[in-house]
């Protein structure tokens, strides 16, 4: 994999993806969206065979990192679990290429397989040996799948203007804390709990 991409390149490439539907976009496309030269496109990246996994693995990562060190001091499974959904959905709302490639690429092989390796993930696995989810763990798969299918739907109508981002992020982890086996009025309070700001 590549190293970081140039942050022009990343969110010229992120739009061009999200706009277009594709995973393949030309040198001459990047460098027109992103303002630069074709020169300086191979400079920071050869070509663009494989820029699309490259900024699928490198969003995902980024994202984490961020909600991650958004959480403080918090350690609780549930209420972290809480935090993350809501601040993926918020920056959906404030950051719409960024939202529009997660949707519409969110169950990608390449975003799947980044998402193994961030606190999503790994929230799940500690939340179960712990017993604080209800879960076993033959079913994680199963269950990230249904994380991330819930915070995707979400987005969706947030960018549709179906919902409010606090109405559907609330909404999306209460559900998904019930899910988890947390009761009912438990979830609410954590779903609805004061957000931190999500950190850069």
């Amino acid at each position: 994999m590549r190293g970081a991409l140039h942050p022009r390149i990343q969110a010229a490439a992120t739009r061009l993806f999200a706009e277009q539907g594709v995973t393949r976009v030309s040198v001459s496309e990047l460098a027109a969206a992103a303002g630069v030269a074709r020169g300086t496109i191979y400079n920071n990246l050869g070509d663009t065979e494989g820029l699309f996994e490259t900024v699928a693995a490198q969003l995902v990562g980024d994202m984490a990192e961020r909600v991650e060190r958004s959480f403080g001091p918090e350690k609780e499974p549930a209420q972290r679990m809480a935090h993350g959904i809501r601040l993926y959905i918020r920056r959906a709302h404030e950051e719409p290429d960024w939202g529009r490639f997660m949707v519409r690429f969110g169950f990608s092989n390449a975003t799947i397989q980044a998402l193994w390796a961030t606190d999503p993930a790994r929230n799940l696995q500690e939340g179960i040996a712990s017993g604080r989810y209800k879960l076993g763990a033959e079913q994680l798969p199963t269950v990230l799948g249904m994380l991330t299918g819930a915070v995707l739907a979400a987005m969706h109508q947030v960018l549709e203007g179906r919902k409010t981002w606090r109405d559907a992020g609330c909404e999306a982890a209460e559900l998904m804390l019930v899910a988890l086996g947390i009761g009912r009025v438990e979830a609410h309070r954590k779903a609805t709990s004061k957000l931190p700001l999500l950190q850069d």
